[in-house]
């Protein structure tokens, strides 16, 4: 609608001389209602007799509007933050959910959001909620659980794409929060539990199988050398009398004990 091209025709030139006649035997009273003054943020959009002026909006600073002819409306183009409520979905793995969030977006066509739809702002919303709604249904829920960012950006593209002709560009969706039923939060802790000790078990399990090795490795040393073990005799004492307790240990040579097993299988 606002690249329509037409004039107001002769009638309507007629009553827009009229109306400057009337402003001009009333001056200076009758520029206190002409002149009315949009700020930075916002654009006027103006319509003479039933058509937008110029085609493009007014403003900032101050703006003549005629009386009779003229009726003007105000836009704002700051970033508007809109809470998307929640919204129950039903995932690809059939797994319910409500999921809500916040789209942030700004008007950048003063008359486009005027003249090509009624409510810009609920539109939007709307628009948001169906996308939203549309976007979840193909994934499953681990990948809405995990993949937040990818589902945000995908919504964004799908509202710019529909609210382009509305003069809206949106900025940025987030996705604020996933709720799930009670049960499948339970089913998914013990699912988690599970997971973490089969991974402690595992961590377990290498860490005897290292310390093995490590202890075979040092038996090989200890027997090469015959004097290494009296020596790791003395540090296990040095080890235990540095605790106050009454532990005493007498270190025993280890061939003492062999020679004892030999006598008892002779006899």
């Amino acid at each position: 609608i606002a690249d329509r091209q037409g004039g107001i025709g002769v009638c309507g030139w007629i009553l827009v001389s009229l109306s400057f006649l009337l402003v001009l035997i009333t001056f200076p009273i009758s520029i206190w209602a002409c002149i009315k003054v949009v700020r930075e943020y916002e654009r006027a959009v103006v319509f003479r007799l039933g058509h937008i002026l110029s085609k493009k909006a007014k403003g900032p600073g101050m703006i003549l509007v005629l009386p009779c002819t003229d009726t003007f409306i105000k836009v704002d183009l700051r970033t508007v933050a809109c809470k998307i409520p929640p919204q129950e979905i039903l995932t690809r793995d059939a797994v319910t959910a409500q999921v809500d969030g916040v789209v942030h977006y700004r008007i950048h066509s003063a008359v486009s959001a005027v003249a090509n739809v009624t409510d810009v702002h609920s539109a939007t919303l709307l628009l948001a909620q169906t996308a939203l709604r549309n976007v979840l249904g193909t994934q499953s829920l681990a990948q809405v659980l995990a993949g937040r960012e990818e589902i945000a950006h995908s919504i964004q593209a799908t509202l710019n794409s529909a609210t382009e002709q509305w003069g809206v560009k949106v900025a940025r969706v987030e996705i604020r929060d996933i709720r799930i039923p009670v049960a499948m939060q339970r089913a998914m802790a013990a699912e988690a539990e599970a997971a973490q000790e089969k991974k402690a078990k595992v961590v377990a399990a290498e860490g005897e199988m290292n310390s093995s090795k490590a202890l075979q490795r040092a038996s090989m040393v200890l027997s090469e050398s015959p004097a290494a073990l009296p020596l790791r005799y003395l540090q296990t004492l040095t080890a235990v009398a540095a605790q106050n307790n009454s532990t005493i240990v007498f270190p025993l040579p280890m061939n003492m004990f062999g020679s004892l097993g030999q006598k008892r299988t002779g006899g």
